[in-house]
């Protein structure tokens, strides 16, 4: 028997009697019915997968459940809601920062982590915060412009 794995997802608790290596994206799609966190390439390569562990960005399709246990797991759905967005989605939706929209949380979860570390960046930090999100539709400059529009004092 599988011992239930306990994780705080989104600001509530939860259990889970899951094999301790199931990738957290799993989880979270499958388990908690979360679909901001996208399954691109599985490899932590490309950020679809993009979620706050303990407020660092991580990719949690190579995050394990184990790995997750006890902490705070945060997705696009936990980071803002439709009355009150988070300030990085308020500033996508402003700058239209999307096209297809499959690196958006990624692209949202990674600008999120950055700007709590470094509020007031430069372009160039920007560029390099979000280097290894992918993005194929070639939204890059409204995405950046968007991280910097968050980044501005309100």
């Amino acid at each position: 028997m599988t011992e239930p794995i306990a994780l705080r997802v989104n600001g509530r608790d939860h259990s889970f009697a899951l094999p301790r290596d199931t990738p957290l994206i799993y989880v979270l799609r499958n388990d908690l019915a979360l679909n901001g966190p996208k399954f691109g390439c599985g490899l932590g390569e490309c950020g679809a997968c993009t979620v706050l562990l303990d407020e660092v960005a991580t990719r949690s399709c190579v995050t394990t459940l184990a790995s997750a246990e006890g902490r705070s797991v945060t997705t696009l759905e936990g980071l803002g809601t439709l009355e009150k967005p988070h300030p990085v989605q308020a500033a996508f939706i402003a700058e239209q920062a999307v096209q297809c929209g499959y690196c958006l949380n990624g692209m949202i979860m990674t600008a999120a982590a950055f700007l709590a570390r470094n509020p007031s960046p430069s372009e160039a930090e920007t560029r390099a915060a979000l280097r290894y999100n992918l993005c194929r539709c070639g939204t890059h400059l409204e995405i950046v412009r968007a991280v910097m529009r968050a980044a501005m004092p309100q």
